[in-house]
C-alpha cells in the first residue's frame, strides 16, 4: 500500500513538472516588463490585492497561474521583482518531492521572465524555509540551499 501511495507522489510530482514546462513553452507567454507603479489614489485594499501575490501585474499573474496550475501540491505563491517566487506547499508534498517541484517551477519562472538571474523560495506548510533554489543565467544552472 505504501508503495502505490508514494508512486502516486512521485507520479503527482513529475506530472506538475511537465504541466508546468509544457504550459509555459506552449502558451502565448507575454514577456515580463518593468513592474507597474501603484497609483497614489489606490486605496489600500486595492494595494494588498495586487502583492498579495505579486508586486507588479506580470508577477501577480504567474502567481495566480501557479497556484491554479498546481491542482493542490501549492497552497500560495507570491512573486517579488519579478525575479523572486515564494511557494508554501501543501502537506502531502514529500520532502523527496521538492526539489523537482523547485526546478520545474524555476524553469516556468524562466519562461515568464527571461534574461535575468532568478530565485524560488520552497515553504513548508507552516511557512518555515526548505529549500532555495537559485537559477544563474548566464552559466544556466540551477543552485540550491
Amino acid at each position: 500500500m505504501k508503495i502505490i501511495q508514494q508512486f502516486r507522489r512521485v507520479l503527482t510530482a513529475l506530472v506538475l513538472v511537465l504541466v508546468l514546462t509544457t504550459t509555459a513553452a506552449c502558451s502565448g507567454i507575454v514577456q515580463a516588463k518593468q513592474p507597474t507603479q501603484l497609483t497614489p489614489g489606490i486605496s489600500h485594499s486595492a494595494d494588498y490585492d495586487l502583492l498579495s501575490r505579486g508586486n507588479s501585474v506580470q508577477g501577480k499573474d504567474f502567481g495566480n497561474w501557479v497556484v491554479a496550475t498546481a491542482k493542490g501540491i501549492v497552497q500560495d505563491a507570491y512573486v517579488r521583482d519579478n525575479n523572486k517566487l515564494g511557494v508554501v506547499i501543501a502537506p502531502q508534498v514529500r520532502p523527496t518531492e521538492v526539489r523537482p517541484l523547485a526546478k520545474s517551477l524555476l524553469q516556468g519562472f524562466h519562461q515568464n521572465f527571461p534574461n535575468q538571474d532568478l530565485k524560488v523560495l520552497m515553504y513548508a506548510p507552516d511557512k518555515k524555509l526548505i529549500l532555495t533554489g537559485q537559477y544563474d543565467v548566464q552559466s544556466q544552472k540551477i543552485e540550491y540551499k
